[in-house]
Formats: C-alpha cells, sequence, structure tokens
C-alpha cells in the first residue's frame, strides 16, 4: 500500500498563522512596565522572572534574557472587530492599552512586582491576530491563560458584580473592583500548589531546556 503524502502548502492558513506565531518570538523584549505608546493591533506574550514559589520552574526558563515560557499570551484587535465591522478598521493604540491594562493589574498585586514582567509583542493585520494567538497559547499552554483564570479580565462595573472571583485574584489579591465579586471555594493556598503543580510539566517544545534548568 502506498502511504499517501499530504504536500506542504505555505498558503495553508494554519501555515500562515504559523509564520505570525513565528515573528512574534523574535520580536525584542521590553520591560512591561515601560512599553511606550504605539499605534496598531496584535498578539503579545509576557514573561515572569521573579520569586513568586509557585512561578520557578517557569522563571529559571526566562531568567538571563532568554524568555522561553510565556506566563500569559493575548491579542488585541481594533474595538468594532468582533462586530465585523470591516477589514480596515483604525487600530488606533489597542495593543499598546492592552498592554498598559495589564501592567496596572500586576502593579496592584500585592504579590507580584512590575519589575519581573517583560513582553513582547507583534503588530498585525487583524486577520490573522485570533489564529496566532491561539497557536502561540497550543504551543506554551501559558499558566494564566490555561489554569490561572481572569488575569485579563475587565472590572465588570457597577451592579455587575455578582459573578465569583477569578483564581488569578484570589492567588494575587489587590485589584480593588475583585474584591466585590464573590469569594470562591479555593483558597491562595491550593490555587498556589494546583500552579505548581502544572509547571512542573513543561510544553513539549520546552522540555530539553527545562531539563538544563533543573539541572542548573
Amino acid at each position: 500500500m502506498t502511504a499517501k503524502v499530504i504536500p506542504f502548502n505555505p498558503l495553508d492558513k494554519k501555515n500562515l498563522g504559523a509564520s505570525v506565531a513565528e515573528a512574534l518570538l523574535t520580536k525584542e523584549i521590553h520591560p512591561l512596565g515601560e512599553v511606550a505608546s504605539f499605534e496598531g493591533a496584535g498578539i503579545y506574550a509576557i514573561y515572569y522572572t521573579g520569586d513568586f514559589e509557585a512561578y520557578q520552574p517557569l522563571a529559571r526558563l526566562n531568567q538571563n534574557d532568554k524568555f522561553l515560557w510565556p506566563i500569559y499570551v493575548g491579542k488585541a484587535v481594533p474595538a468594532g472587530a468582533r462586530m465585523g465591522a470591516g477589514l480596515e478598521l483604525a487600530a488606533g493604540k489597542v495593543l499598546h492599552k492592552r498592554l498598559k491594562e495589564h501592567a496596572d493589574s500586576v502593579k496592584a498585586a500585592e504579590n507580584l512586582d512590575i519589575k519581573d514582567f517583560h513582553c513582547r509583542f507583534l503588530v498585525v493585520d487583524d486577520i490573522w491576530i485570533p489564529l496566532g494567538e491561539s497557536l502561540i497559547i497550543a504551543r506554551f499552554t501559558p499558566v494564566w491563560n490555561s489554569l490561572i483564570d481572569g488575569f485579563g479580565n475587565h472590572n465588570p462595573g457597577k451592579g455587575r458584580h455578582a459573578g465569583m472571583r477569578p483564581r488569578w485574584d484570589v492567588l494575587h489579591p489587590g485589584r480593588s473592583w475583585a474584591m466585590n465579586l464573590a469569594e470562591r471555594p479555593e483558597t491562595q493556598a491550593q490555587i498556589g500548589q494546583d500552579a505548581a503543580t502544572y509547571l512542573r510539566t513543561p510544553p513539549a517544545c520546552l522540555s530539553g531546556q527545562f531539563i538544563e534548568a533543573e539541572g542548573a
């Protein structure tokens, strides 16, 4: 029986999306709290290098300017993009604004230091933003995307605090609006242990570097 070989198609949407993801990983690193204002929409990755105990497996891979394992990956699209308002929307400074919001969340947290956070970002045409983001998340399974939810949440607004407090805000208390939400059944210690357990197993793409870091 002859095996069926599928020819590589560089214009396949997954391959195009992968090129966007790879482009993000080649961008320069910036301190999260010091990103200069810029125009555009796109995708980004945030990295942690501090001493929060649960995050040490991740932090070791990001030290010495390596920045290998993001703690969070996200996107910023023009305001009308979610409603199908067209392909030629003026993006404005949506990506910079999103990074600043994240910096503000880190600064508000009682047990995090903004100096321990860095980011890289890529301004890209709107059509490639969701696919690029999803491929990066699938590759690195960042802990704040997959296990510790809520980092990217906004204040739900007056009269809308009926939901439960995100796990991120239990582990990293400090955002005032989150204190108005219902308490979770998990404690800070339990969530921290979940994170530590999760990070003991790195994504496949980083397994070699992880072993080296653990042995250093």
